[in-house]
């Protein structure tokens, strides 16, 4: 990760014009719309939810203990709900042991007989008690005769997969702000610590501790609903956060008084028969199933973050604002279309972005740690989809690339073994048929093999050339190279007249030269096509050269007839018996013929001379 990996990351990002990196960028746009549109709020809400379950366990809050009625106090008691008096007895016990505060999590607005008279009695002389109300959507009245100040409500707001994740903590109703059950707990709890307290409409604060209130947008919100004052619920993580008793421990003395004095004590109901249940995937727990929760250790959890907060600096979730977020969304997806630029080899790709993609999720996952909830899921989209998607097209370009060198050399390697054959090889069968006839005198043969040698050292200065010089162009004999980009009648006449002036034999006993080259629409011929029927031209000419003994008449022409294209080449020399064959020269003729979608033939002419033609469809596009 030096100087050589931000050198590749800068190429891959301005080595190309702006347009080569639009489909990014578009990639980008459309998980940022996704976001705003809330398609992707329930995915944002599972990456959190499972970030938050995965933290490591935490210890119990010593500051907190759950007195949970469950089924076996249930069973004892004979009756459900529980009667005012059972109640007013636990109330009046928990008081013996000098507790900071009591929760009554609880719903007490009728009479529940036997002793309602007694737990009235029992609310009057208890002011470190606090009761709960209900009042959205449905109010449910406080417990009678208990002042305003020792009740708050325990109103929830579930999201719209079901789950709580939010902590409504204050509501303004009839001009009057409104205090939560947990924020009257974790008042009285502090203020005992001397710990001041300041409320208004907009804000709630212990001592120099904000609570940062959640917006709309926050987080992987999309347009909720944060009427009041809300904040993140940050749970306590591990399986055993608080500690939990049961009404009859308390009736029978087993517990310790340590758990109770000075601490914050919460009655709430654990028996699952009452229903008193909420669902969260952000929690462990060992006494119900899983992603499900008590009311009454919701209240703890809630009452837990605040006042761990402020005594202990344990953070509270919060959010960046939306400009920091989009741009780490698309400081992601940048890195993403980078990541898919910077090898062009599959495997170092993808060990590159599996590494990074790694990364990516502990960091988010330290972020939550730390109490800021980043946007996971959008961010991971766009650098997956980039980074996957670039890297494919790379791996294409570099595939493309690959076959294109291949194919390259496969033409030097064509070009030049054409070279080879249409010179050296040819020379080298004429020797050895006038060596075999011995026709051949010494000097005759000196100097044959003389030409054969300046062919043969040619051919290195060929294969430079070739590699060299653009394609565009047709290497003929003597250093020369044709432009191919110019028409057909015009590049045929240069390699019919080069080819004529070479040193070739038979060229010399020639009297009669006709050649015509029609001026023909050729638009629809390829660079390689042309290549092709320059070169079936120069061999036909060399072979006449070589071969055609006797020869003293030669006809050229390039014309159009009937619809073909016609290439033709006749002689009236004695003709190369060898030419009958189908060798390198004639194996070429006849691809080239296909890749035309033509014809080629050679024929012998009587009574002596030899015809080689090419035909091809007129006017026919061939890409």
């Amino acid at each position: 990760m030096g100087d050589g990996f931000v050198k590749k990351i800068k190429e891959g990002i301005t080595g190309d014009r702006i347009v080569s990196i639009l489909p990014g960028l578009v990639t980008i746009a459309l998980v940022i719309i996704a976001r705003l549109t809330g398609t992707l709020q329930p995915l944002e809400w599972l990456a959190f939810d499972n970030f938050l379950r995965l933290r490591p366990s935490e210890p119990i809050d010593e500051r907190i203990l759950i007195v949970g009625i469950d089924e076996e106090d249930i069973t004892k008691i004979g009756s459900y709900p529980i009667p005012d008096r059972q109640i007013a007895e636990l109330l009046r016990k928990l008081q013996t042991y000098q507790p900071a505060v009591i929760g009554l999590d609880i719903f007490r607005d009728l009479p529940v007989e036997p002793g309602h008279a007694e737990i009235v009695a029992t609310f009057k002389n208890m002011n470190n008690l606090v009761a709960i109300e209900k009042i959205l959507p449905k109010k449910v009245s406080p417990p009678p005769n208990l002042p305003p100040e020792q009740v708050g409500f325990a109103d929830a707001i579930l999201d719209d997969d079901g789950r709580l994740r939010r902590s409504l903590l204050q509501i303004r109703k009839n001009k009057i702000n409104r205090l939560s059950f947990t924020i009257k707990l974790a008042r009285a709890y502090l203020l005992n610590k001397g710990i001041n307290f300041e409320n208004n409409y907009q804000k709630i604060q212990f001592g120099k501790i904000e609570l940062p209130r959640l917006n709309s947008n926050s987080g992987g919100y999309v347009s909720a609903d944060t009427g009041g004052i809300q904040i993140l619920l940050n749970y306590g993580s591990g399986k055993k956060r608080f500690r939990i008793v049961s009404l009859n421990d308390i009736k029978s003395g087993r517990v310790n008084p340590n758990w109770i004095r000075d601490r914050i004590v919460i009655i709430g109901v654990t028996a699952p028969s009452a229903k008193d249940i909420i669902s969260t995937n952000a929690t462990r727990s060992n006494s119900h199933a899983p992603g499900l929760i008590y009311g009454v250790e919701v209240q703890a959890h809630a009452v837990s973050q605040v006042i761990s907060a402020v005594l202990d600096g344990r953070p509270f979730l919060q959010v960046w604002s939306d400009k920091w977020e989009y741009l780490w969304i698309i400081v992601w997806g940048i890195l993403g279309i980078a990541f898919g630029r910077i090898s062009r080899f599959p495997l170092i790709n993808l060990l590159s972005i599996s590494f990074t993609s790694i990364v990516f999720v502990v960091v988010s996952y330290l972020f939550l740690i730390w109490g800021w909830w980043v946007p996971v899921v959008p961010t991971f989209l766009v650098f997956i989809i980039n980074s996957i998607g670039f890297g494919l097209t790379s791996f294409y370009q570099y595939d493309l690339g690959l076959k294109a060198r291949i194919s390259d050399r496969q033409q030097l390697i064509d070009s030049t073994f054409d070279a080879i054959h249409n010179g050296p090889l040819q020379t080298l069968a004429k020797l050895l048929k006038t060596a075999k006839d011995k026709e051949l005198s010494q000097d005759d043969l000196l100097s044959e093999l003389g030409y054969l040698n300046q062919e043969l050292r040619a051919i290195y200065e060929f294969m430079q050339r070739q590699r060299l010089s653009d394609e565009n162009t047709f290497h003929l004999g003597n250093n020369l190279e044709l432009n191919l980009q110019i028409s057909l009648h015009e590049i045929l006449y240069q390699v019919y007249s080069h080819t004529l002036e070479r040193d070739l034999p038979c060229f010399k006993t020639l009297k009669f030269k006709i050649r015509t080259f029609d001026i023909i629409d050729d638009r629809s011929l390829t660079i390689e096509q042309k290549q092709g029927i320059c070169r079936f031209l120069e061999e036909a000419l060399c072979n006449v050269g070589k071969h055609a003994q006797g020869v003293t008449r030669l006809v050229v022409t390039y014309t159009q007839k009937d619809g073909w294209y016609i290439l033709s080449i006749t002689d009236n020399g004695q003709g190369n018996p060898y030419l009958k064959n189908e060798g390198r020269g004639t194996q070429q003729s006849q691809n080239l013929a296909r890749q035309l979608r033509g014809k080629f033939e050679r024929v012998t002419l009587s009574p002596k001379g030899t015809l080689c033609q090419l035909t091809w469809p007129a006017k026919r596009r061939f890409w």
